[in-house]
């Protein structure tokens, strides 16, 4: 059966950046900039985005164009006779269903907080009141299981419809509306009363507030975000190869998404920090920042309902773009593998992905006693710690050996596979960086993240 194609490059760039586009941007990377000092981070993580996430990308796009298939059987295609690269797809698959497993909860919960902003139900209530709100939502089961539930049935009907008229259609609606509502947001946050302050602390660097903060710590979290905020290891954006036809060289598409990326983290800041020091609020306050903090903040401000709508409207839309390009690919897996039809591995999927969410889900109530990491930690926090800490960094090594070894796919084919086409190449003097540099970087990534899990106070 003839393979599906994306109907436009335009298309390709916004599913591909909407599957990078996720929670990463518009939750983590504002809260950890709020506790590193800034524009001095910020520009610590354009850094390591240029010289990290990008080459990695280009390595997934190139063995996802050249095989034509999902990470089910793009190593089976194209490794060298006797090797066992293909066992990893094992690992790629499992990366993405572990996505889901906490990720349509929290894209439940985004969507839960649209409709009570909406409905004002945060307003007349202090800080305390808000933050009890959101710790009475994770002591209902019932209630994350159904907007979880939500999310899993809407987005796979969605990839239901197809490539096409599905997927590509519904998500460039999204990704645009997406863009307009953070423009609209960004406007109304820098144009409070106060907000001046937030543009100074998040666009004016500041070594010292680096220095404060630990030197170390500041450069590996922002290798931690360059890293983990395009979603590379697993395959996830590597499907997408598989729907682009040879017209354009992947390292300027790469370059694209990854500013598209990029574009919606900043501007994310640009809404957060001039209204948390408009009203007073600390940006650093770490994952609550969304749930707890913002509330707060809108409930502080002229029309806060309205605008809070708008805000998690917006963050829904982040959350759902990531999950309808995981999907895609979740069911790319079985119908590579099995033959079946899209229909079936829709329906199956539904009902597999619905179960395997139930853990993180139990895990904040009905089985709040197991903390599998370390006191207080969730199973939320295992499935994250699995994945984020284990099988992206150890993912991208993969990639990044597969393509530049002669006993993988090697160089040669990686290069003329990711410079077919027209615009931006890679060249052959980045051979030694990503043959041993880069894969020495991703490692120590990867000790890095069980040093911080474990030993770090």
């Amino acid at each position: 059966m003839k393979r599906e194609k994306f109907s436009s490059r335009l298309g390709f760039i916004l599913i591909s950046a909407g599957c990078a586009i996720g929670l990463g941007n518009v939750w983590r990377f504002p809260y950890i900039t709020g506790q590193y000092g800034g524009a001095a981070f910020v520009l610590i993580y354009l850094f390591f985005l240029a010289i990290l996430g990008i080459p990695i990308l280009v390595c997934e796009f190139a063995v996802g164009r050249s095989s034509q298939v999902s990470a089910a059987l793009s190593f089976d295609r194209l490794e060298p006779k006797g090797t066992k690269w293909h066992w990893f797809k094992w690992a790629a698959m499992g990366g993405n269903y572990m996505l889901m497993m906490f990720y349509t909860t929290i894209a439940g919960w985004m969507l839960l907080y649209f409709f009570k902003m909406g409905m004002g139900h945060f307003e007349g209530m202090d800080t305390n009141q808000v933050a009890e709100s959101f710790s009475q939502l994770q002591q209902q089961p019932v209630l994350m299981t159904v907007f979880m539930v939500v999310i899993v049935v809407a987005c796979f009907g969605i990839c239901g419809m197809g490539l096409q008229k599905g997927v590509e259609k519904i998500t460039k609606g999204m990704m645009l509306s997406l863009l307009i509502l953070m423009i609209v947001l960004a406007i109304k946050a820098i144009s409070l009363p106060g907000a001046q302050e937030g543009l100074k602390f998040y666009l004016l660097p500041d070594f010292g507030k680096v220095k404060e903060a630990g030197i170390a710590k500041v450069v590996f979290a922002a290798l931690g975000q360059s890293f983990f905020t395009l979603s590379i290891g697993i395959g996830a954006i590597a499907i997408f190869g598989s729907y682009i036809d040879k017209k354009r060289r992947l390292a300027g598409e790469a370059i694209w998404i990854s500013i598209l990326d990029t574009s919606v983290a900043l501007v994310a800041g640009l809404i957060i920090f001039p209204s948390c020091f408009a009203f007073g609020v600390d940006p650093g306050t770490g994952p609550q920042l969304v749930f707890v903090t913002l509330p707060n903040v809108f409930n502080s401000m002229g029309g806060g309902r309205f605008w809070g709508a708008l805000f998690f409207l917006f963050m829904t839309f982040a959350a759902v773009s990531t999950v309808i390009a995981v999907f895609q690919n979740i069911i790319s897996f079985a119908m590579d593998l099995t033959g079946c039809s899209r229909k079936k591995a829709v329906l199956v999927n539904i009902v597999v992905v619905i179960l395997l969410s139930m853990p993180c889900v139990l895990g904040f109530n009905v089985l709040s006693g197991f903390q599998p990491l370390k006191p207080g930690n969730t199973i939320l926090d295992l499935e994250d710690f699995i994945l984020s800490n284990n099988l992206l960094p150890l993912g991208s090594m993969v990639y990044l050996m597969f393509c530049t070894s002669k006993k993988g796919w090697g160089w040669k084919n990686f290069v003329t596979e990711a410079n077919t086409g027209k615009g931006i190449g890679i060249s052959n003097k980045l051979r030694f960086y990503m043959s041993y540099i880069l894969p020495i970087i991703v490692f120590v990534i990867f000790i890095w993240g069980y040093y911080e899990m474990f030993f770090m106070k």
